[in-house]
């Protein structure tokens, strides 16, 4: 007689259809509107709306801005996180809790507050604007708004590794004649990898969708500092819902890409660097 299997979870096939249900009315089906909305154009309006040269010039600045600023982040972030694990010092609580400042706080607030500091007359512009470096109003103000909202996802996505970290695997390294850099490169950094780019993953796709930390510090400048998501806007002011989500496609469809890409990346690095 075969061995009546038992579920861990009670209802489990109640709960997984109530799992569906508000996965599809969260995400599928709002998803799936604006792929209908966009059938609504032809091929040559649906090209005419996410090929214009604004547009394009969005794509640029919101990719390569994301893209940067989560990169920037993956080395800070790290540096915070092993500093925040590896040692001890007074204050360590209050930088801890300072971290998970951009979360907490209203994007609109972060980017008055971003503004307010390094505009020409601001606490930090005022000592840039001498050297020649603007940063409110142009696309370095972009960046420095999306490394600000991105900086939490690498630290706290790295921090529980290295906690849970055996430091007893770097002593054996060091016993074994390796010294500081070489145990980090070739013991710690290949553990830390999924974290990194599981943090980076979320840091870089947090930045694509950033608006309102954004608007404030770019100038919102078309050809030069507008966003995508500011021109998505910018269209539903219009009435042009049809280009707003034509546009919105573009930056859904390009975004599944990048992550589907970044977490093959993942899980190839977990197979090929999984510990022995």
């Amino acid at each position: 007689m075969a061995k009546k299997t038992t579920s861990v979870l009670p209802g489990f096939r109640l709960t997984l259809g109530y799992t569906v249900l508000y996965l599809s009315l969260i995400v599928l089906i709002p998803l799936a509107c604006a792929f209908w909305k966009t059938s609504e154009l032809t091929w040559g309006q649906f090209w005419h709306a996410v090929a214009a040269p604004r547009v394009l010039a969005s794509y640029r600045l919101s990719f390569g801005a994301s893209f940067l600023a989560a990169l920037t982040n993956l080395f800070f972030g790290l540096l915070v996180a092993w500093v925040l694990v590896r040692y001890q010092f007074w204050g360590k609580r209050f930088v801890d809790a300072l971290v998970d400042l951009p979360f907490a706080l209203p994007t609109a607030v972060a980017g008055i507050a971003l503004t307010a500091v390094y505009a020409p007359h601001g606490w930090i512009g005022q000592w840039l604007e001498p050297l020649g470096i603007q940063v409110a109003f142009t696309r370095l103000g972009v960046f420095v708004a999306l490394t600000f909202i991105g900086l939490p996802f690498i630290v706290r996505t790295v921090q529980p590794v290295l906690e849970d970290f055996d430091l007893e695997i770097e002593e054996s390294a060091a016993s074994l004649g390796a010294n500081r850099w070489q145990t980090f490169w070739r013991v710690t950094l290949p553990m830390l990898r999924p974290a990194l780019l599981t943090g980076f993953t979320l840091a870089f796709a947090r930045a694509l969708g950033e608006y309102g930390s954004v608007v404030f510090i770019s100038g919102n400048m078309p050809m030069k500092t507008e966003i995508t998501p500011l021109l998505i806007i910018t269209k539903l002011e219009e009435f042009d819902y049809p280009g707003a989500t034509a546009i919105a496609v573009v930056m859904l469809v390009a975004s599944f890409v990048l992550l589907l890409a970044i977490n093959f990346l993942q899980w190839w690095s977990h197979r090929h660097h999984r510990p022995v």
